[in-house]
């Protein structure tokens, strides 16, 4: 009987690649693109943002993993995911979801007009085009098989919140990324230089992801995997979560045959 390969050893989720997981398939990108845009979204476009979107899912997982584990809990709860907001503002993303989760529902504040009278929410009026809120639940596959990935598992409502993040996030990323292809570029958004008075403003850096993709280049009808990554940098204000989303977008957006 031949003798099977040792497996190696994995002290635990966190040391597993979130490269290894592709959960959100390129057709049902190109179906949240197809949402907002009637533009062409190329290959490498619909795996860069999918990417995107795993990166930040497996951070906020993450967190709210951290969350229940100094609660000796391995099934994460919505007050988990509230944690891992609190204690990363890298991680307040897909905000449009907020207002339709009852996990948020107290804090996301209350709106008044100018004579101090609360303004009710606006009805939501039924539209043909799905919106990302409708469109949630063809994430919960992919949020499923993140969460298998970091060995843990969710309460329904958690899983819910986190595919109703997904949609918005992913729909807010192609939103940006078509107005990139309309305006050209990266055009509203810059970067920030704190000096002392008196001195020189520091050259921009050659690696400032902002410089970088601040002027597109192909043609206006497609949206290519450089107008993803300039889309990401505005939907990912900085820190430590962008520049690692935008690292594994272009690993994962090689120009290969593959895939």
């Amino acid at each position: 009987m031949t003798a099977q390969p040792a497996r190696p050893e994995r002290s635990g989720p966190e040391t597993a690649s979130v490269m290894d997981v592709p959960p959100f398939k390129p057709p049902l990108v190109k179906a949240v693109f197809r949402d907002v845009t009637p533009m062409h979204v190329s290959r490498l476009a619909a795996r860069a943002a999918a990417s995107v979107t795993r990166t930040v899912l497996t951070e906020i997982i993450d967190g709210a993993r951290r969350a229940a584990a100094e609660e000796s809990r391995k099934r994460l709860v919505p007050g988990d995911l509230l944690s891992a907001i609190d204690g990363n503002v890298e991680l307040e993303v897909g905000t449009k979801w907020y207002d339709h989760s009852p996990t948020f529902q107290g804090l996301t504040g209350v709106v008044h007009d100018a004579e101090g009278v609360i303004v009710p929410s606006p009805k939501h009026s039924r539209s043909r085009r799905p919106s990302a809120v409708v469109g949630a639940h063809r994430f919960e596959a992919g949020v499923r098989k993140l969460l298998r990935s970091q060995g843990v598992m969710a309460v329904p409502a958690m899983v819910r919140d986190l595919r109703g993040i997904a949609s918005v996030f992913l729909t807010d990323l192609a939103r940006d990324a078509a107005m990139v292809v309309r305006e050209g570029g990266v055009k509203r958004f810059g970067s920030v230089a704190l000096v002392m008075p008196g001195e020189p403003a520091p050259p921009p850096s050659l690696r400032d992801p902002l410089l970088v993709l601040s002027t597109r280049r192909g043609d206006g009808r497609t949206i290519g995997r450089d107008d993803v990554l300039a889309a990401t940098t505005i939907q990912l204000f900085g820190g430590n979560l962008r520049q690692r989303a935008l690292t594994e977008a272009r690993e994962a957006a090689q120009d290969t045959s593959a895939g």
